[in-house]
């Protein structure tokens, strides 16, 4: 048996840190109650011997103990507190967590281990992509390759994830962000218990699928590895998608009464230890300007629905890189309002669309987790979440969408081309704003979740990704993959400055070239990017066709049409083709259509 050696320890380092032969072990504890060390042997779920804290090892909330010439990698641990047994909320990896929607039995099934080991990194470090460059894919990290249609080895696993790295580059994705990787208990809960909830055929409810809540924040949820070694393999995912250029974004949403030291703690610990390239922080427990301020991540990008950004740099200060990002629905609602043709957005529209703080980015979505889908906001007028359990009462009423006439799926081929041009036009949108445009969890393929605007339970074919299987299907995914080479082709479309030298960066027209028309009825916008290469869009979303205005093309050159969504057998066409109708200085636009203009050579 080993001979433990027991003295006081560090409370300043938190967790489990190594000192030389030497373990350290620290842990808080709120008022006085009485804690313990439970130590195993690796693989075993009876205690090998159980080290109280002394008084000498407290430290107000804090119980630090150190063993020396400790063999930390035969060991796992947890801690005793107030006669409870606990995992330690620093811990950096759980076993006994290995299967996805199992409850550990017994009060030791459930046990905290340490890595002391070093990855092989070799010279890989984070990307630190320019803004301009940065196209997100923002995905559940089972969900986005759980079924059968995604043909992958190993569904549901960062390995899974890992087997999709040529279709994200391939679309031209430079950034992917997974929501919550770390140890959650996706079972559980009183939405959990109702077993009367209907399933469908594969796959099953889970209380918390999306993995919002408390938490472990530190370590890698064991239930997304294929190989047993979740630390391991996620760093694996981490090295093999900046191989290929990509970022990896990870989302962490920190509840309330979370200590901003821990959340500090944790973001610097991802950033140190799995060279992730940034965070998405929510919850009420997020602390946003203490990650914003922190040198440590000087060089991380930091997203959030809210940033101070007033209080993180003097109002003069422009950073040499942008790396805080607002990240909210301001764009999806203004976007989605005017697909479906709402009075008084024009101008709100117009002003999203370019929209480039000069302290902060912006990332721009039409669809996110929460709500409709791309697909179902073009198809339902009304949540559908009864297989929710909750009565449809879940969710919110507020999606902003259009049915065009039919709620839900429709066998009408002129209705169907209408939504598929809809979408078309909110990606090539979403693509061609001024920020970072980011694409959510399969709508770049039409993937609908039957109206359901909530799925934070469904772990089943309505939340998973539906992966096209014929030509027919693929149209969306194509004509994605296309607009994004399209904008990174067209450098005004992502620009890092929102001026442009003797001559307005961007300017808005109408049926009169340098007036925008903004009255209550319009439904249209023509916006100028200046620069080396002069870019017009010509928006229409009326339900008939329109003639806009067509400002005068530089010196020497015409204008030729370079993209138009109203075309169904591709919509981008680099070598240009012939304005068409012109009548003076207009052209018509068809209804619902979206035709972007590039100045040519005469």
């Amino acid at each position: 048996m080993f001979e433990y050696h027991v003295s006081t320890g560090d409370p300043e380092r938190m967790g489990v840190t190594k000192v030389g032969r030497d373990a350290c072990f620290a842990v808080s504890v709120r008022d006085g109650q009485e804690c313990s060390l439970i130590l195993y042997r690796k693989g075993m779920d009876e205690p090998d011997v159980e080290l109280p804290f002394t008084d000498e090892m407290r430290f107000a909330d804090v119980c630090a103990m150190r063993l020396r010439h400790f063999p930390l990698r035969d060991y796992e641990y947890n801690y005793r507190i107030g006669g409870c047994i606990v995992q330690d909320p620093y811990a950096v990896e759980l076993r006994g967590r290995a299967f996805w929607g199992e409850v550990p039995e017994g009060q030791h099934a459930v046990r905290c281990a340490a890595r002391p080991e070093s990855y092989p990194w070799q010279d890989d470090r984070p990307l630190r992509l320019a803004e301009e460059d940065c196209v997100l894919y923002v995905t559940h990290p089972r969900g986005f390759m759980m079924d059968v249609t995604a043909k992958v080895k190993h569904p549901g696993t960062f390995e899974g994830i890992r087997e999709k790295i040529p279709y994200l580059k391939e679309l031209g994705i430079t950034q992917l962000e997974l929501m919550p990787v770390y140890e959650f208990a996706e079972t559980g809960g009183a939405r959990a218990e109702r077993r009367h909830m209907p399933v469908r055929k594969r796959g099953t409810l889970s209380g918390n699928y999306w993995g919002y809540g408390e938490a472990f924040f530190f370590a890698p949820k064991s239930a997304y590895s294929a190989s047993g070694d979740p630390v391991r393999e996620l760093k694996s995912l981490v090295k093999e998608l900046h191989r290929n250029g990509i970022e990896l974004i990870l989302e962490f949403s920190f509840p309330e009464y979370t200590s901003p030291e821990l959340a500090l703690d944790c973001i610097r610990h991802w950033v140190r230890d799995y060279h992730i390239d940034g965070v998405h922080v929510t919850g009420s427990g997020a602390p946003i300007l203490a990650l914003a301020l922190d040198p440590l991540l000087g060089e991380t990008k930091i997203m959030s629905d809210t940033l101070p950004v007033e209080r993180v740099y003097e109002k003069e200060y422009r950073p040499r890189e942008r790396r805080l990002y607002e990240y909210n629905d301001d764009f999806l609602v203004k976007i989605r309002r005017f697909l479906r043709g709402d009075a008084d957005v024009v101008w709100q529209t117009a002003e999203c669309l370019c929209r480039n703080p000069v302290q902060y980015g912006v990332v721009n979505y039409v669809a996110g987790h929460n709500g409709f889908t791309l697909a179902d906001a073009l198809r339902y007028e009304e949540k559908h979440n009864e297989a929710n359990g909750e009565g449809n009462l879940d969710g919110s009423d507020h999606n902003y969408s259009c049915n065009y006439g039919v709620e839900g799926p429709s066998d009408d081929a002129e209705l169907e081309e209408l939504r598929a041009r809809q979408a078309r036009n909110a990606l090539l949108l979403t693509l061609l704003a001024q920020g970072v445009p980011a694409i959510y969890d399969g709508d770049e393929m039409g993937n609908s979740q039957q109206g359901n605007n909530n799925v934070y339970c469904q772990d089943n074919e309505v939340s998973w990704i539906q992966w096209p299987q014929d030509e027919k299907e693929l149209a969306l995914q194509h004509f994605a993959r296309d607009a994004i080479a399209f904008r990174r082709k067209h450098p005004a479309f992502g620009r890092k400055s929102a001026r442009v030298q003797g001559t307005p960066a961007i300017s808005y027209h109408g049926s009169r070239a340098w007036y925008g028309d903004f009255e209550s009825d319009s439904r249209h916008i023509g916006i100028l990017y200046a620069g080396e290469e002069a870019l017009y869009v010509a928006v229409n979303m009326h339900e008939e066709a329109l003639e806009l205005a067509v400002p005068k093309a530089p010196a020497g050159q015409r204008w030729q049409i370079v993209a138009d969504t109203g075309r169904e057998d591709g919509a981008f066409f680099e070598d240009g083709s012939a304005l068409p109708r012109r009548t003076g200085k207009t052209v018509e636009i068809p209804p619902r259509t979206i035709l972007v203009m590039a100045g040519r050579k005469a």
